[in-house]
């Protein structure tokens, strides 16, 4: 059950094309740790059309405020999205319990970014996720919980279906390529840069934006 230790300092700045690294000594928790992108994809959008399906059918949320409230967790999930990725997956690795954290995160995928297998986390994970995201809105936020909580959800999925594409397939020839060079600036240029994958919104307003040199 002995979790591999993470690589020496700098590793993050070295990408390998192919394979996937062991993080785990014991088959099962390795297992665990990869994913198909269809697992947590397919739990998020459900979750979200089962929330609004729930608080519309039972007279919990008006339309309008559905729709309102569904931006909102959306454009705060955008959020949590960049501050998590800037300052938990890009933490100071100052100590070792820290930097195995760090690598066993994020650190990995920087080190192997073409293992499709570890994009997402795994279903019971996400459940997990899910089901706290859920806990959380819904005692904070009471019945408008319900609509906050779909647009979260469905900003997460769209987070997750973007960064698979970015990392398996091939830029697309049209203005959406501009997604793929974002993030590829962040992988193989300035890690210390461009921590939106889903958008770039929070890039350009607190000044992580990609030097264009």
């Amino acid at each position: 059950m002995e979790q591999k230790a993470a690589p020496a300092s700098g590793q993050l700045h070295k990408p390998k094309h192919k394979g996937s690294a062991q993080l785990f000594d014991n088959p099962v928790l390795e297992r665990m740790t990869h994913t198909h992108i269809a697992a947590p994809l397919t739990i998020f959008f459900t979750v979200a059309a089962l929330s609004l399906y729930y608080s519309l059918s039972r007279g919990l949320l008006t339309g309008l405020a559905a729709f309102g409230l569904f931006l909102t967790g959306w454009f705060a999930f955008t959020l949590a999205e960049y501050l998590m990725h800037r300052y938990v997956y890009h933490m100071d690795t100052n100590t070792p319990r820290k930097a195995k954290f760090q690598y066993t995160m994020h650190g990995v995928h920087h080190e192997y970014p073409k293992d499709k297998t570890r994009l997402a986390m795994p279903p019971i994970l996400t459940v997990f996720v899910a089901s706290l995201l859920f806990f959380i809105f819904h005692f904070t936020l009471g019945n408008a919980g319900f609509g906050v909580l779909a647009g979260f959800v469905f900003g997460y999925a769209l987070y997750l279906f973007v960064h698979y594409a970015i990392h398996v397939y091939n830029p697309p020839k049209n203005f959406l390529k501009f997604w793929w060079h974002h993030h590829a600036q962040h992988h193989y240029r300035q890690d210390e840069v461009a921590f939106g994958v889903s958008t770039t919104l929070w890039d350009h307003i607190v000044g992580t934006m990609p030097d264009k040199k």
